[in-house]
C-alpha cells in the first residue's frame, strides 16, 4: 500500500467512523444502543467508552506521520484499518434502522476486523515507544473487549425479549442473560490472566460494561447479577494490572499474548 494512500484512506474513515458514532449519540433515537431496550442493555455511561476510542484512534491518526507509526499502521495494519471502519459504520445504521438480524451479522464481521488487527499489532516484535503503546495498542484493546460487549448486545436485540414492551423478563430471559453474563466475565478473565501481563484494558471495557448494565436494569436478578459478575471481573483486573507492575511489563503489550478471537490466516 502506497504510504501517501494509506494515510489518506485512514484519515477518511476514521471520519466515517467518527461521524456515524456521533450520530448515534445526537440522532434522532432514544437509546443509544439501538431503538429499544433489552435486558442486557446497559446504561448511557457505557457508551462514553467509544470518546475513548475515538480520541486515541485521532491520535493513531496523528501518529500515522511519524516514522514509527508509520512502520505499524501503514506497513503492518495496512488496509484492516479501513476494513474496519466501513464494517463499524455499516454495524451502526442496520441497528438504527432496526435491521438486527443483519446487525448482529455485521457486529461479528466487525469482531473478526477488530481480531485482526489486534493480533497483528501484538506480534509486532519492534521496540515499542510510549507513543504506539498509547495510541496503537490501547486503543485496539480497548476496541477489541467492545467490540465483544456490543457482540452480545447485538445478540439480545437480534433475538432477545424488547424490555419497553414486556419489562418483566421471564425465566428462559434470566437464564440467556445469566449465561450472557458469564460468557462476558469469562472474557474479562481471559483478557487478564492470558499471560503474565495479560490485557486490563480490555477486560476493564468488560468489566465497566457490566456496572452500566447493573445500574440501567431493574429486574432485581438481573440487576444483582450483573453487579456480582462485575466484582468478579474487577478482580480480574486489577489482578492483572498488579501482575503487570510486579513484572515490570507494558499492560498494554505482551508479545507472548494472542487475541482471543483468532482471525483467519491470509
Amino acid at each position: 500500500m502506497s504510504s501517501i494512500w494509506g494515510i489518506l484512506l485512514n484519515i477518511v474513515v476514521f471520519a466515517l467512523m467518527f461521524s456515524s458514532n456521533l450520530y448515534n449519540v445526537i440522532g434522532p433515537h432514544e437509546s443509544y444502543s439501538g431503538p429499544h431496550d433489552t435486558f442486557v442493555t446497559p446504561s448511557s455511561y457505557a457508551f462514553w467508552i467509544w470518546t475513548v476510542i475515538h480520541f486515541l484512534l485521532f491520535c493513531m491518526i496523528i501518529y500515522q506521520f511519524t516514522d514509527r507509526g508509520k512502520a505499524i499502521i501503514i506497513d503492518r495494519i495496512q488496509y484492516r484499518f479501513a476494513v474496519l471502519g466501513v464494517l463499524n459504520t455499516a454495524f451502526i445504521w442496520l441497528t438504527l434502522r432496526e435491521y438486527y438480524i443483519a446487525a448482529f451479522i455485521m457486529v461479528l464481521l466487525v469482531a473478526g476486523a477488530v481480531s485482526q488487527i489486534y493480533f497483528i499489532i501484538n506480534s509486532y516484535t519492534e521496540e515499542c515507544s510510549l507513543a504506539t503503546e498509547l495510541f496503537v495498542h490501547l486503543p485496539f484493546s480497548l476496541y477489541h473487549g467492545w467490540t465483544v460487549v456490543l457482540t452480545v448486545l447485538a445478540l439480545f436485540e437480534a433475538f432477545g425479549v424488547n424490555a419497553d414492551k414486556h419489562p418483566v423478563p421471564g425465566i428462559w430471559s434470566k437464564i440467556f442473560v445469566f449465561l450472557a453474563f458469564l460468557f462476558l466475565e469469562s472474557t474479562a478473565a481471559g483478557y487478564a490472566f492470558a499471560t503474565a501481563s495479560g490485557d486490563p484494558a480490555g477486560a476493564a471495557v468488560i468489566s465497566w460494561a457490566l456496572f452500566c448494565i447493573y445500574l440501567h436494569q431493574t429486574d432485581p436478578f438481573i440487576k444483582w447479577s450483573a453487579f456480582a459478575f462485575f466484582i468478579l471481573s474487577l478482580f480480574a483486573v486489577i489482578k492483572a494490572v498488579y501482575s503487570s507492575f510486579r513484572a515490570g511489563r507494558s499492560i498494554l503489550h505482551d508479545e507472548e499474548r494472542a487475541p482471543l478471537i483468532a482471525p483467519a490466516t491470509e
